[in-house]
Formats: structure tokens, sequence, C-alpha cells
């Protein structure tokens, strides 16, 4: 017989996984987060267990505080990188694929707008504790109360937290297409990549455009960011030498049109896209193949 308070303390299991992937943006990491976060429940004894009135709230709060912890030694981590760190992609639930055929943690991951990959790169500048006030409250809807428990401020400062992260996000966001044109700009810029044709990606790219790569020092990828249209364009024109038996594939990215290559059919490279007008103002490349397991067929 199933026990009923077992039920109720996995059925959080979904939750934290959303909370822990927006709050480190890393899916890996959010998987060990909540695997620690249900080590701790466990290690109490069922008495110290039947004395928290709300396990999910419990759950939620050492979750936070182990995030939290995570993001401030994060930036020493970062610092050893080796060239530019771009948040884990994630596909559509339905494209995933997984070898053991278990469940895959990126299926329990919920993909809206505070999951795609501007809103990542955006909350990868903020300071943990802006992160995790902002995450909390804005996205998850907590009150600045329990905000205030989980990150050890008052809860007048972690409202002055959120206010600052919200102004970064207000401060990076710009007009972009609806979602159809979207995918119509990315499939573009596919033809455009496929056919070399420099003049056609120079027509699709906003003249700010930024094209960012992660190896993450175990596969070949750009160490320093490539700016402006035409030096993407010249950039992109290169790559089509090395796409000799690979697919092109179009493909959701964290809820956005994206493109991925796959080489005999394996994952090699996920693309994200970030719009401005009706242009293409961001590219990120994920290569790092610690970051594409869930891409792996």
């Amino acid at each position: 017989m199933t026990d009923p308070g077992l039920s109720a303390i996995m059925s959080e299991r979904r939750q934290l996984i959303n909370l822990a992937y927006r709050l480190l943006g890393s899916l890996a990491d959010a998987e060990d987060v909540v695997q620690e976060t249900y080590a701790r429940w466990y290690a109490m004894t069922p008495a110290d267990q039947q004395a928290i009135d709300n396990p999910a709230a419990w759950l939620t709060r050492v979750a936070s505080r182990i995030c939290l912890d995570q993001l401030r030694s994060a930036r020493a981590r970062r610092e050893r990188y080796v060239g530019e760190w771009i948040p884990e992609p994630l596909p559509e639930s339905t494209e995933w694929h997984s070898g053991q055929g278990g469940a895959d943690p990126a299926d329990r991951v919920t993909l809206d707008e505070s999951v795609n990959m501007a809103f990542l790169v955006v909350l990868d500048s903020m300071t943990p504790a802006e992160r995790v006030a902002f995450i909390l409250h804005d996205v998850f809807r907590y009150p600045f109360a329990e905000v205030a428990e989980i990150v050890g401020r008052t809860p007048a400062a972690c409202r002055q937290l959120a206010s600052s992260a919200r102004r970064r996000i207000d401060a990076a966001q710009s007009p972009t297409p609806p979602s159809a044109r979207r995918a119509e700009l990315v499939r573009e810029f596919k033809a455009a990549w496929e056919a070399t044709d420099i003049q056609a990606l120079v027509s699709i790219l906003d003249p700010d455009i930024t094209a960012v790569a992660d190896g993450g020092g175990i596969v070949p990828a750009m160490l320093e960011p490539v700016r402006g249209t035409d030096q993407v364009a010249q950039y992109f024109s290169k790559l089509t030498l090395v796409l000799h038996g690979r697919k092109i594939l179009e493909r959701t990215v964290n809820g956005q049109p994206g493109l991925v290559v796959q080489f005999e059919g394996v994952t090699e490279t996920v693309f994200a896209f970030g719009f401005t007008g009706e242009r293409i103002s961001n590219i990120w490349a994920v290569r790092n193949p610690e970051k594409l397991h869930p891409w792996t067929s």
C-alpha cells in the first residue's frame, strides 16, 4: 500500500526541478539539488518529519537555499570555465530521448517565458540574492515574507532585490516578433547558412547581433563573442565547411524556435535565438556535450 505522505512528498519533485532549473540554468545541477533536498528530508526522523506543518514549503525552502549556495560558489567556478558559459538548453518534452527508457528530467521542466534563453542569460547576470528573490516572487509567486526566510534578508530588502532584478529584465527586453515570425526567421537563417548566402544572412541579422558559443573546453568553440552583422554572417558562412554529413534540424529550444546540428544521430550543437523587431539579435550555440544529455538520441 502506498504511503500517502510519501506520495505527497514525491509529487513536489516536478515543482522543485522547475524552480532549481530557473535558479541555476543547469538541468544536471537542478537534479543534484533536488536529490540533496530529498536526502535531507529522509535524513530526519519520522517524528521530525511529522512536526513539519507544510512539507512542500519545507522542500522549497531547502532547495532554494541549496541553489543560493550554489549560485554564490558558481562565480568562482565560472572563472575557471573555458570560454563563454551558456545556460543548459532544454528540448520540448515530446522531443527528448532517454537511453535508459526512463523519465527524463527535462520532461519535468515547464517551458514558458521564464526559461527562454534570453531570459536565462539575463538571470545569469544577477547577483545570487537578486535571482532567488525574483524567481521565487515574480515567477513562483511566493510572498516576500517567505522569500526573506530563504534569502536571509528582511522582506523589505527582498522586495528591493526583486525590483532590481525586474529592472534588469526590463532593460534587456525589446520588441519581438510573433512566434510564427520567429520560427520563420530561424528557418530563413538555416536556409541561408546551408546555402552560404551571406547577403541573405545579413538581411535577417540585427546590426547589433551577438553570437556566443559554449564548448566548455571539451569541444572546439569560439572563445569570444562575435558581434556585428557582417562578422556573424562571415563566421557562419565559414562554418559550412564543417557541416558535411551533418543534419540541421528545426527544434524547439527552451520554448522558442531553434536549431539542432546532429552527426550520425548524435546532437553536437544546439542553437537558441534572440530577436529584436523583425531580426535575429542573439545566437547562443551550446556545444559542451555535458549540457546536451537531454538531446541525446
